[in-house]
């Protein structure tokens, strides 16, 4: 019998074609199998048809851990058997096939540390330690198919130690693209922040000590570069938020092993797992009562977001130090994308590092650290990159159109709509500048290149000055593609909707900032959506709240609590004169916004969820100014959590609006009488309590049983778990992201669904 086998899914760069040699010859099987252009896998089997049919059942129950078949196309052959044995074969460039791509990339295994630890093993202390099953890969593909030409590691020729373990078939790293060894492969180095070389045997241990010791380091990893610190001495920490401009911005640490976490952190079973999972992504977790770091690395937060090593270098930093933890926080300047180049690396960095841990294997794709936390036992993306991206998130529908979502501006990401699949793209950051703007073209150009697939689609925001929706006009213009405007908060449920399969949902979106349909400021908002049309219904929001100053309020929440106290039918002349100095410009600017409040003019309205977190973290004495996203919400969730529902109000709800006026007058009028955790909590309660009955009524109305809840709000513990608990009493389905971020990270997914599912 004679036949030809096409394989799609994530099958190239998983030692996916070694498994399938070893699975033939342990058949009796002859043929050939190799890669596609299209990162797809082609095979041509001859043997006995029973043997065969072992065969295809084998490399499903039997596939590598990291592969993923998506779809195997059988065709039987008539002409004569011509083989004498079975051999990978030299990768086509042939592409047929759409939707397959390359993995992420992936920690570093049990077995290659064991090795990194052996004074006998021949890559004993090799910081690019890697194998079959573990290692780069996204970050080092240029183009397909996934062979080492066509990677970075081009640049290093195999030596005659790792060649004959690359053609060794009973060998682990059996066609392993990125197989090296310290005399063949990349080499570690270690300079000054002018570039001069510092001449040291063991460049990665040195540049532990130097952190150990106080200095600031940036670090090349395999997506781009680290800025790393002590965790424990204030004097780098203080240079560190002073260089980088981060006054309050939690930096994300990296923990020597699991045990040096939990001295840290609590941490559960679904956290431990997420932890040591072979993405390693930084996972957020509560203090520890005796928290042991400074407290400049997370500062008047409850959590703090670790990582684990998932290269052998970063195992390495600790080896002679005392530390069991470093800061580890991407290396970028503000608003920027990650630093991935030597050369830019230096000179974007030299004035905040004092040294560099370089390594000389080029960086092909940016792509920065994963973000998650958990709810109870759910997980929860904050954001989607190395671990996960490129890989697609399968769906229950298959779309109508091949689509493209930009997302929104802030926390953004692209993503492709294939078929059953999105493929969302590595973190890109907050699109206002041309350097990112140009990173979310690539990115965008590059999950076409590797899926092998042409968008008919471009999606983008309804917000008609967002850099991406001029983006999205210009690729429409230039490619000839159909462009499609979605309203952010229809996008947040859209993504909802198709991640869970769901063909209608009443959804709760809330976040800080959303271009209405109405040209309004959206961000409380209760939806009815159906899945495969672009067309949706406002059925309820938020009170309608002053934003005086505009986006100024946003940054600075005294000003939001000034304009919602007035208009609670409250005077905020004391209580902003009290608090005049955490204004800018003090009594000065403090006159203007009392003056302008009593005439009635410079305001915007929203009906912002965020935007109540805010002006309450204010009136609590929380948080007056926003130095980061999202920052006197967390803030607030922080207090919060070790507070009780003390005021007990009754959500207020006329004509599908949730008064938020009520909360702000609650909280104002028992200042001093209740305390301050009670409070935020009770802020809380209220909020997700007022939600959950709109949207509980909507439901009901709308006789839909699928309750969701969507958006950057949907992060936050209380208002997620509150909600949560209520819809579920009322007898309703109650749905959450959990394969994609809830906030704007997974905007773009949300576009392209609409994109994808409707008509036009």
């Amino acid at each position: 019998m004679r036949v030809k086998i096409n394989v799609t899914g994530t099958v190239q760069g998983v030692g996916f074609r070694p498994f399938i040699y070893r699975t033939a010859l342990q058949n009796g099987l002859k043929g050939y199998v190799r890669n596609r252009g299209d990162a797809g896998v082609e095979m041509l089997l001859e043997g006995d048809p029973k043997r065969i049919e072992t065969f295809m059942q084998e490399i499903v129950s039997k596939k590598p851990p990291l592969a993923r078949i998506d779809q195997i196309k059988k065709i039987q052959l008539t002409h004569k058997e011509q083989y004498e044995n079975f051999t990978i074969y030299k990768s086509s460039n042939e592409a047929e096939t759409q939707g397959s791509i390359i993995p992420p990339d992936i920690a570093i295994c049990n077995q290659c540390l064991k090795e990194l630890r052996d004074p006998k093993d021949p890559r004993y202390e090799y910081f690019f330690i890697t194998c079959t099953d573990c290692g780069p890969r996204f970050t080092i593909i240029e183009r397909l198919p996934y062979d080492r030409e066509n990677t970075t590691m081009r640049e290093f020729p195999l030596c005659g130690f790792c060649q004959k373990e690359y053609v060794d078939p009973a060998n682990r790293r059996f066609h392993a693209q990125t197989v090296a060894c310290p005399p063949c492969g990349p080499k570690a180095y270690l300079t000054t922040n002018k570039g001069a070389p510092v001449e040291v045997k063991d460049p990665v241990r040195e540049a532990g000590r130097l952190l150990s010791e106080g200095n600031i380091l940036a670090i090349k990893g395999y997506g781009g570069f680290h800025i790393a610190s002590s965790t424990t001495l204030e004097a780098p920490l203080l240079r560190l938020r002073t260089t980088k401009h981060r006054r309050e911005k939690p930096f994300a640490i990296m923990t020597k092993n699991l045990d040096a976490a939990k001295g840290v952190a609590e941490v559960n079973s679904k956290e431990e797992e997420l932890l040591t999972s072979p993405a390693r992504p930084i996972v957020l977790l509560n203090k520890r009562n005796n928290y042991p770091l400074s407290t400049l690395v997370a500062p008047h937060l409850h959590n703090i977001g670790i990582m684990l090593p998932y290269t052998a270098l970063h195992y390495m930093l600790f080896d002679k130090v005392t530390d069991t933890s470093f800061v580890m926080t991407s290396a970028n300047p503000p608003n920027q994308p990650i630093v991935k180049d030597n050369e830019s690396a230096l000179e974007i960095l030299g004035e905040t590092a004092d040294y560099f841990l370089f390594h000389n294997r080029k960086i092909a794709r940016r792509c920065d650290d994963s973000v998650m936390r958990v709810h109870r036992d759910l997980p929860v993306f904050l954001r989607r990159s190395r671990g996960y991206a490129p890989a697609p998130i399968r769906l229950k529908q298959e779309t109508k159109h091949c689509a493209v979502g930009l997302g929104g501006e802030l926390n953004n990401t692209s993503c492709l709509l294939l078929d059953d699949k999105a493929f969302i793209s590595q973190h890109i950051g907050d699109v206002e500048n041309i350097e990112t703007r140009n990173f979310l073209q690539e990115a965008t150009y590059q999950l076409q290149q590797l899926t092998n697939s042409k968008a008919e689609t471009v999606a983008c925001d309804l917000h008609p000055k967002f850099n991406t929706t001029l983006l999205a006009q210009e690729m429409a213009d230039t490619n000839n593609l159909k462009l499609i405007q979605v309203q952010h908060h229809h996008a947040h449920a859209a993504a909802l909707m198709a991640e869970h399969g769901l063909e209608e949902v009443v959804a709760v979106t809330c976040d800080g900032y959303g271009y209405g349909s109405d040209g309004k400021a959206w961000g409380g908002e209760i939806l009815h959506c159906t899945l495969g049309s672009a067309e949706f219904a406002r059925l309820g929001h938020l009170e309608p709240q002053p934003l005086l100053g505009g986006d100024l309020s946003s940054r600075y929440p005294t000003r939001l609590a000034a304009g919602m106290l007035k208009q609670a039918g409250l005077n905020p002349e004391r209580w902003l004169m009290q608090n005049s100095k955490k204004l800018p410009h003090g009594e000065t600017e403090a006159k203007l916004i009392l003056n302008q409040l009593q005439k009635g003019i410079g305001a915007v309205e929203t009906t912002s969820c965020g935007r109540v977190l805010d002006a309450v973290a204010a009136l609590l004495g929380i948080c007056y100014e926003r130095t980061y996203e999202g920052e006197p919400a967390m803030k607030m969730e922080s207090t919060a959590l070790s507070g009780n529902d003390a005021l007990q109000l009754k959500p207020q709800i006329a004509s599908g609006t949730l008064n938020t006026s009520s909360i702000i007058r609650a909280v104002y009028t028992n200042l001093g009488r209740v305390s301050v955790a009670d409070l935020a909590y009770s802020t809380h309660i209220y909020l997700a309590q007022g939600l959950a009955e709109l949207a509980i009524k909507s439901a009901n109305d709308k006789d839909v049983r699928n309750v969701g809840f969507s958006g950057g709000a949907a992060c936050n513990q209380i208002l997620a778990q509150t909600i949560k608990e209520m819809v579920e009493k009322a007898g309703l389905r109650f749905f959450v992201h959990e394969s994609v971020p809830a906030g704007d990270g997974g905007v773009s997914f949300g576009q392209a669904v609409v994109a994808g599912f409707s008509d036009f």
